[in-house]
């Protein structure tokens, strides 16, 4: 995020969303906690700042040392904002006095194969 109504994503090998953006500027960013089974979707115009261009350092720079050198951004897609919805996953409706947080993350780290970081054997 980089202010409250914009979002800013790091082209890196991201040729289709490149291609998408250039016909069609209405996009959908999506970002789910898969084990927790929730999250967000954003809804908003999106327009690319290539490498180069007079706002790309700027857009860039909180980008820049997540990347670092071993991949190099050829552009930022800047997405502005228009709305925020929540994801979740339908358990927590069909099924909510015996769907949590927990429950989620336990089923999905089963379904996963993982465990929590630092702990031995099954969860």
């Amino acid at each position: 995020m980089w202010d409250d109504q914009h979002l800013v994503i790091a082209h890196i090998a991201s040729p289709t969303s490149v291609r998408n953006i250039a016909k069609r500027a209405k996009v959908c960013v999506s970002f789910i906690d898969v084990f927790v089974q929730k999250g967000f979707k954003v809804l908003g115009e999106a327009h690319l700042v290539p490498k180069g261009h007079a706002e790309f350092s700027t857009w860039a720079a909180p980008l820049l040392p997540m990347a670092g050198e071993r991949f190099p951004l050829q552009a930022v897609i800047v997405v502005r904002a228009t709305a925020v919805e929540p994801i979740l996953a339908p358990s927590y409706r069909l099924y909510p006095q015996e769907t949590t947080e927990a429950s989620q993350v336990e089923a999905a780290m089963k379904t996963y194969g993982v465990t929590r970081s630092g702990t031995t054997g099954s969860t």
